[in-house]
């Protein structure tokens, strides 16, 4: 499993998210084809509210602890309340994080509907 993954699902699994976007940006750096040492993370939470910058940079830290000990060389983190986020970027929609395809429920219905065919 990709890094880029490993660190897209922990912190879908930490964060109560509206938008999460992670982005392997190693090809911008001095480092051999295919790397995954330079990652960037935006994150939209209301989990980040009353959260100075600094502490949520580290409750992003502590959850990708393992793989900054690790291959993660850089890690730029975007950290943002929905109303921030709304503030500097406008009143567009936020996508939700992706799931990795359908929710259970709608794979299950759509298996069902399937079957019904």
């Amino acid at each position: 499993m990709s890094l880029q993954i490993i660190i897209n699902d922990k912190l879908l699994d930490r964060f109560d998210l509206q938008h999460l976007d992670v982005s392997n940006e190693s090809s911008g750096h001095n480092v051999p084809a295919g790397s995954q040492t330079h990652f960037r993370v935006v994150l939209v939470s209301e989990d980040f509210a009353d959260m100075r910058p600094v502490a949520r940079h580290r409750a992003v830290h502590a959850v990708l602890a393992d793989e900054l000990a690790g291959g993660v060389h850089a890690l730029a983190v975007h950290t943002y309340t929905e109303a921030e986020w709304r503030e500097r970027y406008g009143s567009a929609p936020l996508s939700p994080p992706c799931l990795g395809g359908k929710a259970q429920g709608e794979a299950d219905a759509g298996a069902a509907d399937e079957a019904d065919a």
